[in-house]
């Protein structure tokens, strides 16, 4: 199994994920953020990519050993679904953001037969909002899904909500725990300031955890 401390470094070796504790990133929601993460840049770094669809095929044959299809959710994860499905020896597609407006309309891209068992793809897990809208897309149209292989999540009481509200299970490579350990091993972070991260993730509309 690929180690999670493995994939946390990578991670932040390519600043793939970024932490700013002092200079907060601000989300589209206006949410002040320690954080920032762009795990298409994974793509960009042979070893890195590498760690990361190697730790996907893992991660479904220990969690998910019934797959038989896997779906990338738009966009980001679609090319890490392609490619682990290579590995894999297995039939992959991906879900649209939404229907496209001309030819078919489609916005499940390839092949799904009704009953596939299905694992979804996804580069990010933060709100769990989009991992859970594909999977209720995936299910409208008859797949078995059994579950979410993602790179990394925040690790939000609102995803985890989302996930067991659409009753679905998410297993990533990395989680934020994982990786701030990491950081402060790397000297990116102060141990000072990995506790402003996790204050943060307990509750990201409180910014007190800037003070």
């Amino acid at each position: 199994m690929t180690a999670e401390k493995d994939i946390a470094r990578g991670l932040l070796s390519i600043e793939a994920v970024f932490l700013r504790p002092n200079d907060p990133f601000t989300w589209a929601s206006g949410i002040k953020s320690p954080i920032y993460c762009d795990n298409r840049l994974t793509l960009s770094t042979p070893y890195v990519r590498t760690l990361i669809e190697q730790g996907l095929r893992d991660t479904i044959q220990t969690w998910y050993p019934e797959c038989e299809l896997l779906m990338g959710t738009s966009t980001a994860g679609i090319p890490h679904a392609a490619i682990t499905a290579q590995m894999m020896g297995l039939p992959m597609g991906y879900v649209r953001g939404s229907h496209k407006s001309h030819g078919r309309n489609n916005q499940i891209e390839g092949r799904l037969i009704p009953g596939q068992k299905t694992v979804v793809i996804e580069d990010l897990i933060s709100t769990g909002g989009s991992s859970c809208e594909t999977v209720d897309v995936l299910r409208e149209a008859g797949a078995d899904v059994v579950g979410i292989a993602s790179i990394f999540t925040y690790g939000l009481s609102a995803s985890e909500a989302k996930l067991k509200e659409h009753n679905v299970v998410n297993h990533s490579l990395c989680t934020l725990d994982t990786l701030v350990d990491a950081a402060v091993e790397m000297g990116h972070i102060t141990p000072e300031e990995k506790e402003k991260i996790l204050k943060f993730r307990a509750n990201p509309s409180d910014e007190s955890w800037m003070k």
